[in-house]
């Protein structure tokens, strides 16, 4: 058996601000896991221009209930005005789908 869960993928500017989105997006529990896939050189068209420059690639690990939220807190988070936020569903394991789903989960208030 499988579960879906959700990747979210984004690049951000420098190692600084990929360890503070990173930390900030597990403390608030939006993410299982993130994953910094490395340093990336992006080109692309911005503002009637071609640019260029070195980002560093997070891959979040969410769970289906959290991915408007982690979106959401991306979105808001992040330094770029226009950041990179591509998410897809994938197949997990039962083991690493169940992980997923109980690390996102609001904690309980008493």
């Amino acid at each position: 058996m499988t579960l879906n869960v959700t990747l979210m993928l984004t690049t951000v500017p420098d190692e600084d601000t990929a360890d503070k989105l990173a930390s900030a997006v597990l403390a608030a529990r939006l993410a299982a896991c993130v994953t910094r896939l490395g340093a990336v050189h992006s080109d692309f068209h911005w503002q009637g221009k071609i640019e260029s420059g070195s980002e560093i690639q997070l891959l979040f690990k969410t769970s289906l209930a959290r991915t408007a939220e982690l979106e959401q807190f991306i979105q808001t988070q992040h330094p770029y005005e226009t950041p990179e936020i591509l998410a897809w569903q994938a197949m997990a394991s039962t083991a690493y789908g169940q992980w997923v789903n109980t690390e996102t989960q609001r904690p309980l208030h008493v």
